[in-house]
């Protein structure tokens, strides 16, 4: 317990400009914990002072000890601030986030920063599917390019950040999704926004979003921070192709709307449902009604298809614009659109989130080429993925633990209540050893609380069996 104590105040050492000059011993806690602000904060009286291990039960979460109060005078906006946050809490969504470290060569596992033991856990919610994140050919290009190239970009890519890598990776994503062209963004979020948010801007007769109800934040924002009014904004049911259909067609024969540029919007796999888009049906609809369409495969580039270019890949379907990351199973950071060439041009010719922001650097973009030509050849990873996403879907249905119905590789198991998905996720971690986020609203609606979990090729039979023998017990 004491060292358990001295492992926590270390962690939180650089914020005291004592324990800076001082090695942490019990012994200095026992003498100074009830002077100490910090330790004041949490009330701590000279009696439980002289006792390292009491310390250590109240310095669990090192974080939530500080009192900002004693350092810093009040601001006169600071109840505003605290009630937004009550808010959260009261609600039971405020969200922690979990501290953790990944090790090479040892992935799910990971080392947790949370309970001051820092133990080994098995990660069940990485995005990074297929652990390339861990790959040796990605490992020894990143390596090499900040070796050749530095570490930074040098700039925007309108402004000395344009890298030969840039334009090496955007050929190998066009050529990866049968496009002209493609726009290497920072990230998956910043795609999306750059894209949709631009779109509207293009064409003077007008546009109208048609939004899959359960799409991500990313496109939502992208939509709402075009110029559009809100009612050229129309959300169809999910998934529901008769009610797409409908206001397609309502639009279609209003005066107002029917010559107005009508895009529908959606995502081939959506990350929480699991579900995937009806594809086939969304292609005849848009060109039944004159629609560009507008795909979101974030969660499906690398773990569909022949060579993993995602469902319009595996099902033969061409979309106008794709949008993708490369921060998921191709294991590095970034995202991208992929389109003909006129629009990935109009896109980086507009967009602001794209054009006034610092270049990926080149390391992500030389391990995002070697990743994705890695995973064009080899489809064992993806294989085993399915595999195990399979093999844990049915082990969760046999033991009656409640997983929901999923198309894809991502396994929901339902709960239905924010404090009980958070104090689920709790005692996964600290008595099982696993890492699981709790998934609350607004990611969710209200009431549809869930575990995510995303077993790639690494989390084993034997791991999968782990979880289940925890989850029951945890149930």
């Amino acid at each position: 317990m004491k060292a358990r104590a001295v492992r926590c105040l270390e962690s939180v050492r650089h914020m005291c400009p004592y324990l800076t000059k001082h090695g942490i011993k019990p012994e200095l806690i026992a003498q100074n914990a009830s002077k100490c602000p910090f330790m004041k904060a949490l009330n701590v009286s000279a009696s439980e002072a002289a006792d390292p291990s009491v310390l250590s039960e109240k310095l669990m979460d090192p974080l939530n000890f500080v009192d900002i109060d004693s350092f810093a005078p009040s601001h006169p906006l600071n109840d505003y601030f605290k009630a937004a946050i009550k808010r959260l809490h009261s609600e039971g969504r405020y969200r922690v986030f979990t501290n953790i470290l990944r090790h090479t060569g040892e992935f799910p596992k990971a080392t947790e920063f949370m309970t001051g033991t820092h133990s080994k856990v098995n990660v069940w919610c990485s995005n990074d599917y297929l652990g390339m994140g861990q790959h040796p050919l990605v490992l020894d290009a990143m390596h090499q390019n900040i070796d050749a190239h530095g570490a930074g970009s040098g700039g925007t890519r309108n402004i000395g950040g344009n890298t030969n890598l840039h334009v090496r990776l955007e050929k190998e994503l066009a050529t990866w999704h049968g496009k002209e062209s493609a726009l290497v963004c920072t990230s998956g979020y910043v795609a999306n926004e750059a894209a949709l948010s631009t779109l509207p801007d293009i064409f003077p007769q007008g546009c109208i979003y048609f939004s899959d109800k359960e799409n991500h934040a990313s496109m939502i924002c992208g939509m709402r921070h075009s110029k559009l009014n809100r009612k050229d904004i129309r959300v169809f049911k999910h998934n529901d192709m008769k009610d797409l259909e409908a206001k397609l067609s309502e639009a279609s024969e209003d005066p107002e709307d029917m010559d107005k540029v009508k895009i529908i919007v959606f995502e081939s796999v959506y990350s929480m449902s699991g579900s995937i888009a009806p594809m086939e049906a969304i292609k005849k609809l848009s060109e039944k009604y004159s629609c560009l369409t507008y795909v979101d495969e974030v969660h499906a580039v690398g773990l569909y298809g022949k060579t993993g270019a995602g469902i319009c890949q595996e099902r033969g379907i061409d979309m106008d614009i794709i949008s993708g990351t490369l921060g998921k199973a191709v294991g590095v950071h970034g995202g991208y659109i992929a389109a003909n060439s006129l629009i990935a041009d109009c896109i980086r010719s507009y967009a602001s989130s794209f054009i006034f922001t610092t270049s990926l650097p080149p390391a992500n973009l030389a391990g995002s080429i070697a990743s994705i030509q890695y995973l064009k050849q080899s489809s064992y990873e993806r294989k085993l993925l399915h595999k195990h996403s399979k093999y844990m879907k049915k082990r969760l249905k046999e033991e009656n633990l409640p997983v929901l119905p999923s198309e894809s590789h991502i396994v929901p198991l339902f709960i239905g209540n924010p404090n009980v998905c958070k104090s689920v996720s709790d005692t996964l971690l600290k008595e099982h050893g696993i890492y699981v986020q709790p998934i609350n609203y607004p990611t969710v609606p209200r009431g549809e609380e869930l575990l995510r979990l995303s077993p790639g090729p690494l989390h084993t039979p034997k791991l999968i069996e782990e979880f289940i023998v925890a989850a029951k017990q945890v149930w």
